[in-house]
């Protein structure tokens, strides 16, 4: 037991560490200092300090006092249990410990009589350690019973399993049954199971109903389910569902419309599912592209989206006629407002801007009709070009936050024209934390609204947040209302 509880030793050697015979020193520390035995003990089996201070027994100090967790202890150890797993089992079904003679191996050779090995057994209970509570665990008998219908050795489940996992036996057998209800036939279960057995194993099923469940809010139909599954690329589940989202929000970053992005998902979740894509930043860049263009490229075809995986070399595409024709209109609208042709205003502006001629048009023209001096509002777009690659509702709601809830005049976005780039949460969160502070006297007021928005989080927590004692918790409290309104 001493060889498997280093932290015991270690603890116990420093109190006497001073001491130039430690064989001595020991006994007669012992002496004056008997120790519970129970603490080398279950650190001997696998558990933590931490984890074992609620089961020291408080009337009991020597292990021989518990006749009856020493002999359970035995039988697992002989039955071929590793002692740094018996801590698990001890943790999650400690009333087999007190079992009476001969129960427990009683128990274990029950599920051998399930079709079950030794070695099977021991994965079993040391993964899932409730099996060996009550009666044969019934959930599991239905898995056995679910492979064997399936064509698949009971005994495969031993071959798979990591006793350093936790298994739902419950939740295996919904999947089983979902499987079924989907359509595949028994020998196709059979195959599923066996070329991919982390869908049962991964999560206990989890992940794969959290495939579904996304498929299925995506207008997925239990047609695209089976496809999916029945020809389910060679990936795991779980770096599959990584790459499914992330595909979600590239598709959703690039501003494709919900409706392309539904049907591209749908009908080709095995490509999503496969490809660990690059930031669509990047693809921009080293192709060459815009947003729609990157669009149109993977709505045409989508196999397109494997040459754009992470690792991958991109190389640049020749601009199209409609980039060429995009970039005289931005031009053209650029001179027309009073930008000089060719200046370094225009080239910075140009290489901010997105979206058409046109669509700038507009937004210009909503931002002067909104009552700024047109003037001025070429002076933002030269500080700011960014401005104009928001929607006008978008702008809209952001000027309005501005002048009805902040009360702050509308000519303020002349000096700061990124107000505009910040979101409204960003902005009414520290506006809110602001105000705040000012109202207890701990921030200027009437600051601009650059003060208050442009420094990073870090710095306003320096500058504004910790200059009251309640601030950071007042913080904390606002984010989290903010998250949940």
């Amino acid at each position: 037991m001493s060889k498997h509880s280093p932290v015991f030793l270690q603890k116990l050697l420093e109190k006497v560490e001073k001491e130039e015979e430690i064989g001595k020193a020991l006994t007669r520390f012992f002496r004056y200092h008997p120790i519970n035995e129970f603490e080398p003990f279950f650190e001997s089996i696998g558990l933590k300090p931490g984890e074992f201070n609620s089961f020291l027994p408080r009337d009991l100090m020597f292990l021989s006092d518990d006749e009856q967790l020493l002999e359970n202890f035995r039988v697992l150890c002989n039955y071929g249990i590793a002692r740094s797993k018996i801590g698990k089992i001890y943790r999650d079904a400690t009333e087999i410990f007190k079992y009476k003679s001969g129960v427990l191996l009683l128990k274990l050779q029950a599920y051998e009589g399930l079709g079950l090995s030794k070695s099977s057994v021991i994965k079993v209970a040391a993964a899932t350690p409730v099996v060996l509570i009550g009666e044969v665990n019934g959930e599991l008998v239905k898995v056995l019973e679910g492979l064997d219908d399936f064509g698949i050795q009971r005994d495969w489940i031993g071959s798979v399993l990591s006793d350093k996992k936790f298994y739902d036996w419950r939740r295996m057998n919904a999947l089983l049954q979902f499987f079924i209800e989907l359509g595949f036939s028994k020998e196709e279960m059979g195959d599923l199971i066996k070329w991919h057995p982390d869908f049962l194993l991964d999560g206990s099923g989890k992940m794969v109903f959290s495939v579904v469940a996304l498929l299925s809010k995506l207008g997925g139909g239990k047609k695209d389910l089976f496809d999916l599954f029945s020809n389910f690329p060679n990936i795991t589940i779980g770096n599959f569902t990584k790459n499914f989202r992330k595909g979600l929000l590239f598709l959703i970053e690039i501003e494709m419309s919900p409706e392309d992005i539904e049907k591209l998902l749908v009908s080709h979740p095995e490509i999503f599912g496969s490809c660990s894509l690059k930031k669509p930043n990047s693809i921009f860049t080293y192709l060459n592209v815009g947003k729609k263009r990157l669009c149109r490229i993977i709505q045409e075809d989508p196999h397109q989206l494997k040459k754009y995986t992470l690792g991958t070399k991109l190389y640049r595409l020749p601009n199209s006629g409609a980039d060429e024709r995009s970039l005289r209109e931005k031009k053209k609208f650029l001179i027309k407002i009073g930008f000089a042709e060719e200046s370094e205003d225009m080239k910075k502006a140009l290489k901010v801007f997105r979206g058409k001629g046109d669509e700038l048009q507009h937004r210009y023209n909503f931002l002067v009709e909104a009552g700024l001096d047109p003037n001025d509002v070429v002076n933002m777009i030269k500080l700011a070009p960014q401005v104009l690659n928001q929607k006008i509702d978008v702008l809209e709601r952001k000027i309005s936050f501005l002048v009805n809830n902040l009360e702050y005049p509308l000519s303020s976005l002349v000096a700061f024209p990124s107000y505009m780039s910040y979101t409204v949460e960003r902005v009414k969160l520290r506006f809110l934390m602001y105000n705040w502070l000012k109202d207890r006297g701990k921030a200027s007021p009437c600051l601009a609204l650059s003060s208050v928005l442009a420094c990073s989080d870090k710095v306003f927590m320096k500058k504004f947040v910790n200059h009251h004692p309640e601030g950071p918790e007042v913080w904390e409290n606002f984010k989290k209302a903010l998250s949940l309104g």
